[in-house]
């Protein structure tokens, strides 16, 4: 193929009405050629049959469980951790006997948060007077006799994507800055009627994209390297729960944005099958992949928060009509027989680190001496994911449509660059890419009929530093790189189906890998089990970043 020159790409810009800033020019027609170029693989595959659908009707039933829980659920409620490390399941246990106070607890995270936020710059809006109000509202009930629910004074903080009523929602723009819901979206909601205190809102790429270049609201930094990245879009949910800024978070993943994070930090981060969490009151981004899901720093709270936020709701007509089981019911630590497909694809390809690729392979004999089956199994359009997600996110440019021709100026330049490429791609291929998309989704569904739980890395490599995400644009095949870098974290997003991230070890260099465990749509309790039994058996839940843990 032959490379588009600018002015050709301008020409294409002029006939999608979108209008390019000088600066832009030369990163997005480079993006622009390395995406068509990647594109090419897509004659690879048999499409002429295969309908474009972008999601699949929800279940009209949850997935039947192979077997119920063999022991009792194995909860924390009494660890030698730190107060402001300890798990929400021990946390919530001590308020509800009286032995702990949730102003004592929230008092303690502001601390936290006014020592090490500078640092950090985990959070855009600190809420000190809202989250003391609340902790002595949840104090008082308690000395009432009365139980708020399972979340009573717990301190959280939410990705500033979700609306708050009353509160600034920026997510992460400078577009935002003065704007103020009058409501809360329905997850928000619904852990505050659980009992939850808000912390405040926590720092994102904006407009939630994989990378920004310059933070409108400061420098989000990793807390086991403050030199290397904490992940995007959920950034400050990755880096507040692993520090300890809070005690679990809220963030939203359309292709990754909850698990990089969970990855890159090393905490638990569950991506929900599509449709299981409402998206009501979230900033979206590509409605057809958007969901919304917890950060914590163990699989049982995330359970935990997952019991409260999923559900049915009448405002989300993209939501499942389906219940919610106890997700907490299935963490007995037993997984005797359960059936582990490793992706192959991930395993084998060339630019999978080889730390990662050991952590993995080493996770995967613990799943053998636990008891379970691992076996490879071969996805073959995995690989080319990343395309699908540069070519089939013309939603974004839709949605900016109206900020990108009023405001271009108010992006920062990776964030706009990243919205306005899709708007350039002709229609022809948007459709092409959604025909992968429901071909790799089919794969997927497939293998996760075929295997209790689907596992590989979630990322090919370890946390980049922060210096390395910020170098300029220099050629074609650094764009093909990028696109092939977003292909194991996209394939989720794509079948609809739940993912979760867990810490998998560390690199030589102290930098943490996660590993990435899937099923069927709506199985999230398959996944809650397996990543309960691994982490029980390996010690990286009980490790700790060194900001915030002197």
């Amino acid at each position: 193929m032959i490379d588009l020159t600018e002015d050709q790409m301008l020409g294409m810009a002029r006939i999608a009405g979108l209008h390019i800033p000088d600066e832009d020019v030369g990163p997005l027609t480079l993006r622009l050629n390395a995406l068509l170029e990647a594109s090419e693989a897509l004659d690879q595959f048999p499409l002429e049959d295969v309908l474009a659908l972008p999601t699949l009707p929800h279940p009209s039933t949850l997935p039947v469980q192979q077997r119920d829980a063999r022991g009792v659920p194995r909860l924390a409620t009494e660890t030698d951790a730190p107060l402001a490390y300890k798990p929400i399941t021990e946390l919530a246990h001590l308020i509800r006997t009286r032995n702990l106070s949730p102003v004592e607890l929230t008092d303690l995270y502001l601390e936290r948060i006014g020592q090490y936020n500078g640092a950090l710059k985990s959070y855009i809006t600190v809420l000190p007077e809202r989250a003391r109000r609340e902790a002595q509202e949840a104090e008082r009930a308690l000395k009432q006799g009365s139980d708020l629910g399972p979340l009573h004074g717990i301190p959280l903080a939410y990705k500033d994507e979700f609306y708050t009523k009353g509160v600034r929602t920026t997510c992460g723009s400078l577009i935002l800055s003065e704007f103020v819901p009058d409501y809360d979206a329905t997850a928000v909601s619904k852990l505050h009627e659980a009992g939850a205190v808000m912390l405040g809102k926590l720092n994102m790429t904006e407009w939630a994209t994989p990378l920004t270049l310059e933070f409108p609201y400061g420098q989000p930094c990793n807390p086991w390297n403050v030199e290397h990245d904490a992940g995007g879009s959920s950034t400050g949910s990755g880096s507040a729960t692993a520090a300890a800024l809070c005690a679990g978070a809220l963030g939203e993943d359309t292709g990754g944005s909850i698990r990089r994070p969970a990855a890159n930090n090393s905490c638990v981060g569950l991506r929900p099958s599509w449709g299981r969490v409402s998206m009501y009151g979230v900033i979206p981004a590509v409605w057809s992949q958007d969901t919304a899901g917890p950060l914590t720093r163990t699989v049982a709270d995330c359970a935990l928060l997952m019991n409260v936020i999923a559900g049915y709701d009448p405002h989300d007509p993209l939501s499942a009509r389906l219940p919610v089981p106890d997700y907490t019911a299935v963490l007995d630590g037993d997984i005797r027989g359960i059936r582990v497909g490793v992706v192959k694809e991930t395993l084998e390809a060339g630019h999978l680190h080889p730390e990662v690729k050991a952590a993995v392979a080493e996770a995967l004999r613990r799943f053998e001496g636990l008891g379970a089956t691992v076996e490879e199994v071969s996805i073959p359009t995995i690989p080319l994911s990343g395309v699908v997600s540069g070519a089939g996110g013309s939603d974004r440019t839709a949605l900016q449509w109206k900020h990108l021709r009023q405001s271009a100026g108010h992006y920062d330049a990776a964030a706009r660059r990243f919205n306005l490429l899709p708007g350039l791609l002709p229609a022809a291929l948007y459709q092409r890419a959604l025909q992968l998309r429901s071909l790799l989704r089919g794969q997927m569904l497939h293998a996760c009929e075929r295997y209790d739980v689907l596992v590989s890395p979630y990322q090919a490599t370890p946390p980049p530093r922060i210096q390395d995400t910020k170098k300029p644009l220099a050629s074609k095949q650094q764009a093909l790189e990028e696109i092939r870098n977003f292909s194991f974290s996209t394939a989720a997003p794509f079948a609809g189906i739940p993912a979760i991230s867990i810490p998998c070890g560390f690199t030589r260099d102290a930098l943490p890998i996660g590993l990435q465990i899937m099923a069927k749509r709506f199985d999230e309790a398959s996944i809650f089990r397996a990543a309960h039994a691994y982490e029980q058996d390996t010690p990286w839940h009980t490790m700790r970043p060194p900001v915030g843990h002197p």
